[in-house]
């Protein structure tokens, strides 16, 4: 298995990631809430998208769902 690939919020676009994750790749985010640092983990299993919080695991069955959460959560580059 591939190492998953590890950024920082907002270091790469949301496409960038939607790549990287249609490749394969799992994608580690380190991000900041209210003051912590937290790691996200995002995957792709070829058919639904999966990000992995602290607290909850979210799902998404669309790329544009998936698109739309990276944008919403901050963890892609505007």
């Amino acid at each position: 298995m591939t190492d998953p690939l590890r950024i920082s919020a907002g270091e790469m676009t949301a496409e960038e990631i939607l790549d990287a994750l249609r490749d394969g790749r799992r994608v580690v985010v380190k991000t900041e809430v209210l003051g912590s640092e937290h790691t996200v983990t995002l995957r792709y299993d070829g058919d639904i998208f999966y990000c992995d919080t602290p607290t909850t695991l979210h799902q998404h069955e669309a790329v544009e769902e998936m698109d739309q959460c990276l944008r919403n959560q901050g963890y892609a580059a505007e």
